[in-house]
């Protein structure tokens, strides 16, 4: 498969019976008309143009896009539902994206309250590039565990693993920007360091990447060796994609892990491209190199 000009790691695009599902849901998570409805967060008016492939894919193409990698929203938190409850929205997920032409691609979801690999490989085996799962899934050593057949299964197929921010905890009274400064950030940042001290031990082939810049954890290394910890050599198969964040963010990322870990990422429709202001060739490996290296694309067989 010829590696796409630019690729984008994460965005999120609903297709229109996995709406539907969420509107036939009498609790959280649902959609009542177009208003999101979440334990966690404030209730959220969903403009339906941004889950519009048509209007999506102008986007792309305006901003030179040649992949954008579409996937679950893991603070509606349906992949810890009960089974009976998350896996008729999963299955709308992977069958309305899976309908999705150029330039989509899809991370696939995994229902959490009973772990089914079988499941998952077949939309792996059916054209998914990898499998997204929430921070909330991977953040000590029982998360690990319990995900293990996941986990074991991409490195098997040589497929990556997207950690994603989780639902966020019921909370009132709180701005609305609250969760995705706090709850997710925090969970990023746990899940990095849940990666190192389990996750890279018990699976030590298996490419990952973190959503948002893992809530910038990784600028955390000088207090890790101060505390007693290992700084350790740059793992070439994390990457940390740039969703949210700025020049300064990204470039002081780079500086602690160097320019070959990160790969870039928007988030649409919830955010939207930056000027990363690094030069040609240092974004010109974020949005093209980088990817294909996560993602295995050069010289493998053709991934959706």
């Amino acid at each position: 498969m010829e590696v796409p000009l630019r690729v984008d790691i994460h965005q999120h695009l609903w297709p229109e019976e996995f709406v539907e599902g969420l509107r036939r849901r009498s609790r959280s998570p649902r959609l009542a008309g177009w208003t999101l409805h979440l334990d966690g967060e404030a209730d959220f008016t969903v403009d339906p143009a941004h889950h519009d492939p048509a209007v999506r894919t102008a986007q792309i193409r305006s901003a030179g896009g040649g992949l954008a990698l579409v996937s679950l929203s893991g603070p509606l938190g349906i992949e810890w539902l009960p089974p009976e409850q998350a896996y008729p929205l999963l299955d709308a997920f992977h069958r309305g994206t899976a309908a999705l032409s150029a330039p989509f691609g899809v991370w696939a979801a995994a229902c959490l309250s009973e772990i089914d690999p079988a499941a998952v490989r077949a939309h792996l085996e059916q054209g998914c590039v990898g499998l997204q799962l929430p921070a909330t899934a991977l953040a000590d050593p029982a998360g690990y565990r319990r995900c293990a057949p996941l986990l074991d299964l991409l490195t098997e197929l040589d497929r990556p693993l997207f950690i994603h921010p989780g639902a966020a905890p019921p909370a009132a009274q709180l701005p609305s920007w609250w969760p995705a400064l706090v709850p997710y950030v925090h969970q990023m940042h746990q899940a990095w360091y849940a990666f190192r001290a389990f996750g890279r031990p018990r699976h030590p082939r298996l490419r990952v990447c973190f959503a948002m810049l893992a809530g910038l954890a990784p600028l955390h290394g000088e207090r890790l060796t101060a505390r007693g910890g290992a700084a350790g050599a740059v793992d070439p198969a994390i990457f940390l994609e740039t969703s949210s964040y700025g020049p300064r963010a990204i470039d002081a990322t780079v500086r602690a892990l160097g320019i070959d870990s990160i790969v870039f990422g928007t988030d649409r429709p919830y955010a939207g491209p930056v000027d990363m202001r690094l030069g040609a060739a240092a974004e010109h490996a974020i949005v093209a190199t980088n990817p294909a290296r996560l993602l295995a694309l050069a010289g493998e067989g053709e991934h959706r």
